[in-house]
């Protein structure tokens, strides 16, 4: 959503100030908020579209400054995951690492942010429900059903992401009245809320001329979602089957992968084909807020003119993530994850300053490793090769690698870009919540246990082949390959029983997502976290020592956050704690 594209979006900065306006808390009860809107100005179609597009805008988690609501997870996706760590140095941003070593409690801030900001989410949503039931003689029928049906898949959207951080959540509809919500507790049937929301907006939406909105197939892919995630795998199946089949973007044109793996996250690209539902951003709103303010802290560590961002050095791919890229001599992964062997982990330059020479890895590798890591010597978005420890803040701390996925291009800076304010690192690449090859590995998994295992290796391979495309290859200046790129698709073999095809689809969906704050919530889902984080801390620590000594995750308790302790004490007796904590 830049100026220059959708300058329709605009609005979003009016949108966020409207949204905090109507937000209810006790105070705003019982003394009227200075400048607050007079009905007037909400109760036509134009106010009630800008009551909407305030919901919309809580995608973006924007409720504070802090990094805690972050719409793409890095911190509860992508590092308790093992995607990544903390990174840059000791004492930035401290608490970050005792949360990354599964320590962080009730109190932990960050946790308070996400769930204010999600729950801010729900409240916009309801705020739109109950003023087009007011103001029903504003908007014509197919108006009001757009709107309702708009504004309860966002509502889905934000209960389903509590639901999978914090599994015991207050849920609540429109119909409940404000003085109310503060006595129901945290015991509601979340699922039932999420599919209903999700039901009407497929039963009631058309498909949307306005990027960036939602429409009744991305409420498909994300009922079919919700399904997976409850373990329903039939009606996650039929879900998934419709969607594939029909499901059409705001111009019309049939969902499907990119060419160009890269071009995923790329800003001059956005609104593409592979977008299903996602967070817009745009540049030169007099706000940093509407660009990827939730990144600005990702990026590479005093890179200067040479490089992006300029600070600061946090989001740092882990060893475990870089090495899980290996590839045997045919091009297919480690399955059994040798890729932790000694005579299998990339070469790095762990240790080696940018002016030492360094020989780079030469083994075989999936191409998507340098699309989603940046490491020494491989060309880093047009800007320069890697230099290795002169962009990284301290190597022994948050190790020797970068993230890519959402920096961007040295031709964007200043244009895809807000350079408004104290760093260059808000980008404005949009962030997919769901995309089409993660659709392809949802439905992969629902063929599993329907028995159709050559639908579920088609699905697979399909993302597969679109990753071994060599001519969207990280290339040197002479065009040669940038590494030795070998990717090949899964055969027959390897999809002989579920038991191998869910290996296979677990770890594709590992090496396809990483960085964009699914994993985390993959391994809980299918029951393998406690095995697979502990395996991943143990195998980290011997690398980084001051990040990760004493990591360790409780099964039973570290699967979801903690409650927290401010909303606890908000409403003492009516929200319960989780198990652990």
């Amino acid at each position: 959503m830049k100026t220059d594209k959708n300058t329709n979006r605009l609005i979003i900065v009016f949108a966020l100030m409207l949204g905090l306006i109507l937000s209810c808390s006790d105070e705003f009860l019982e003394v009227p908020p200075t400048g607050v809107l007079a009905d007037a100005q909400v109760s036509t179609a134009d106010g009630i579209d800008g009551l909407l597009i305030g919901a919309y805008s809580m995608l973006n988690g924007a409720l504070t400054g802090n990094r805690g609501s972050t719409p793409n997870n890095w911190l509860t996706g992508s590092i308790l995951g093992g995607d990544a760590n903390k990174g840059t140095d000791p004492g930035d941003g401290a608490n970050l690492a005792t949360f990354q070593r599964f320590q962080a409690d009730a109190t932990f801030a960050e946790i308070n942010e996400l769930w204010n900001a999600r729950y801010e989410g729900v409240n916009r949503c309801n705020v739109v429900l109950r003023t087009v039931e007011e103001n029903l003689d504003a908007l014509t029928t197919e108006k009001a059903t757009s709107v309702r049906a708009q504004a309860r898949m966002l509502r889905g959207h934000f209960y389903f992401d509590l639901k999978k951080q914090f599994n015991n959540i207050v849920v609540f509809d429109e119909n409940v009245p404000t003085e109310e919500i503060p006595e129901i507790p945290n015991n509601g049937d979340a699922w039932a809320q999420i599919e209903a929301d999700f039901q009407f907006a497929y039963d009631n939406l058309s498909v949307q001329t306005d990027a960036g909105r939602v429409n009744k197939w991305a409420a498909a892919a994300y009922m079919g979602k919700a399904k997976l995630y409850q373990g329903k795998y039939a009606e996650a199946k039929e879900w998934f089957d419709d969607f594939i089949a029909n499901g059409v973007n705001y111009n019309g044109e049939k969902f499907a992968l990119l060419p160009s793996y890269p071009e995923i996250f790329n800003a001059e690209n956005d609104n593409h084909n592979e977008t299903i539902m996602d967070v817009e951003s745009s540049n030169a709103t007099g706000s940093v807020r509407n660009a990827n303010w939730f990144d600005d802290l990702n990026y590479p560590y005093l890179t200067g003119v040479e490089g992006p961002g300029d600070c600061c050095g946090f989001f740092q791919p882990s060893f475990e993530l870089a090495n899980s890229f290996r590839t045997t001599a045919e091009g297919l992964p480690l399955l059994d994850k040798s890729y932790r062997d000694p005579e299998n982990e990339l070469v790095t330059d762990m240790g080696i300053a940018s002016t030492e020479a360094f020989t780079p890895d030469s083994g075989p590798l999936d191409p998507r490793i340098d699309f989603s890591v940046g490491r020494r010597d491989i060309p880093y978005l047009g800007w320069k090769p890697h230099p290795g420890q002169a962009w990284i803040r301290v190597q022994s701390y948050g190790g020797p690698y970068s993230p890519k996925k959402f920096v961007y291009y040295a031709g964007q800076d200043g244009s895809f870009t807000d350079t408004s304010s104290w760093t260059r690192g808000y980008a404005t690449m949009n962030y997919p919540i769901i995309r089409y090859a993660d659709v392809l590995l949802m439905a992969a998994e629902a063929e599993i246990e329907a028995g159709s295992l050559e639908q579920a290796r088609t699905y697979v391979n399909m993302v597969r082949e679109r990753a071994a495309n060599s001519e969207f290859w990280i290339k040197n200046d002479d065009g040669s390959d940038a590494a030795n790129y070998v990717i090949a698709e899964y055969p027959e073999s390897q999809f002989a029983t579920p038991e191998s095809a869910r290996e296979a689809v677990y770890f594709e969906r590992k090496l396809e997502l990483s960085g964009e704050g699914h994993r985390f919530f993959d391994l809980v889902r299918w029951g393998i976290a406690d095995q697979e984080i502990n395996e991943y801390l143990d195998y980290e620590v011997q690398y980084l020592q001051s990040a990760y000594s004493g990591a360790q995750f409780t099964p039973g308790k570290d699967e979801y956050r903690a409650i927290p302790q401010t909303q606890l004490d908000l409403q003492p007796g009516v929200l319960t704690q989780n198990p652990g904590y």
